[in-house]
């Protein structure tokens, strides 16, 4: 984007530090620091990165994380059926591929449990391509692939329930994992996010449609359509910009229960 969302790097930053600390007791995670405030994470970097160049960007944005091995995969969890998974359905009645049990779904209608539909995780400036679990245990090997989805699964109903109490519907999410040296599971990257989930108001939740969201689906939306999809360096309307921002300063703040701050 020529125009970006502002503050949107610490917003994202802020809510996957919540998510990380909600979801400790369900996976560990790769955080190396308990305060990750600016003052005490610049302590722990190079003296060179405290300079104001460098500084101005990291702070905020950063979190000092311990190395991982990656595990290859976008584990994606959908909770309702909309996006992509909406329109594979509407032609086959497959979800990734997957048979779904469930007949005549609507769109936005909640799946009976929760599916594991995995993508690859593409190099930068590719795109991530919607693989089977089948797929996805080629990969990695079933062992891991069939830990991996029954992690992520249980991750997703935990968030799923509390972001319930706050007025949100979690519709689905993207989590990615790495094993430490031990060849522990561990939650990486950022977490229930609106770059990673979609997130929807309940309150104005109805079946058979698209929803009202607080994700980056509203911007994705407007890139369709007006046929400026998956186009590099596109100036963004300032109305846009705004009310783009405003539903990630409102995801945070009815999901942390906190004021944003700038």
């Amino acid at each position: 984007m020529a125009n970006g969302v502002s503050s949107k790097g610490k917003i994202l930053t802020k809510l996957s530090e919540f998510w990380f600390d909600f979801l400790s007791d369900t996976v560990p995670n790769h955080l190396a620091l308990n305060d990750n405030s600016d003052d005490n994470l610049f302590k722990h970097l190079p003296a060179p990165l405290s300079e104001p160049k460098y500084r101005n960007q990291l702070a905020g944005r950063s979190l000092l994380v311990k190395k991982m091995k990656l595990i290859p995969l976008e584990v994606i969890v959908r909770g309702y059926i909309t996006g992509s998974a909406w329109k594979e359905y509407k032609k086959s009645k497959t979800v990734h591929g997957l048979a779904i049990a469930q007949t005549d779904l609507q769109e936005s209608e909640e799946f009976t449990t929760p599916i594991f539909t995995p993508s690859t995780k593409a190099e930068q400036g590719e795109h991530d391509e919607n693989i089977s679990p089948e797929k996805a245990a080629e990969i990695v090997g079933k062992e891991l692939c069939d830990k991996v989805a029954t992690k992520a699964i249980e991750l997703y109903c935990v968030a799923k329930e509390y972001a319930k109490t706050q007025g949100i519907i979690i519709a689905d999410t993207k989590f990615e994992f790495g094993l430490d040296e031990d060849d522990n599971l561990v939650l990486v990257d950022e977490v229930l996010t609106p770059d990673s989930s979609r997130f929807w108001n309940a309150a104005n939740f109805a079946l058979g449609k698209s929803q009202d969201s607080y994700d980056k689906q509203f911007l994705r939306d407007w890139l369709t359509t007006n046929g400026l999809a998956y186009k590099d360096g596109v100036a963004m309307p300032e109305d846009i910009v705004t009310r783009t921002k405003a539903k990630y300063v409102e995801a945070y703040e009815v999901l942390t229960r906190s004021k944003w701050v700038e």
